[in-house]
């Protein structure tokens, strides 16, 4: 089964930082374009940032300089590292593959 999990949420700060993990299984990571989306409360889910399988990093302009993508082949898992987070950056984070979508991991950015 192809599958995939994001984890690492949690509340933070404003200012804070967190690593968002997506750990795949049923293919391998490296050989195909892999994306993070975040939907918050009310809204409808956004592309933030894609991992090219040609080692191709594309960022969503809000997230740009804030948000870093990198991927460890041997744990076949792609992270998202967020950093200086705000208080919209609060939604639900999921990874995603073509057609195939993660659980989703909740990050809350508050005070």
């Amino acid at each position: 089964d192809v599958q995939l999990q994001a984890y690492g949420g949690g509340l933070v700060q404003p200012g804070g930082s967190l690593r968002l993990s997506c750990a795949a299984s049923g293919f391998t990571i490296m050989t195909y374009d892999m994306r993070w989306f975040r939907q918050a409360p009310g809204k409808e889910r956004e592309w933030i940032a894609s991992f090219l399988s040609e080692d191709t990093l594309l960022h969503e302009n809000s997230v740009k300089g804030r948000f870093t993508l990198s991927r460890d082949t041997a744990k076949n898992t792609m992270y998202l590292q967020m950093n200086n987070l705000k208080p919209e950056d609060t939604a639900m984070y999921y990874c995603n593959r073509a057609n195939v979508w993660g659980q989703g991991t909740q990050v809350t950015v508050s005070s």
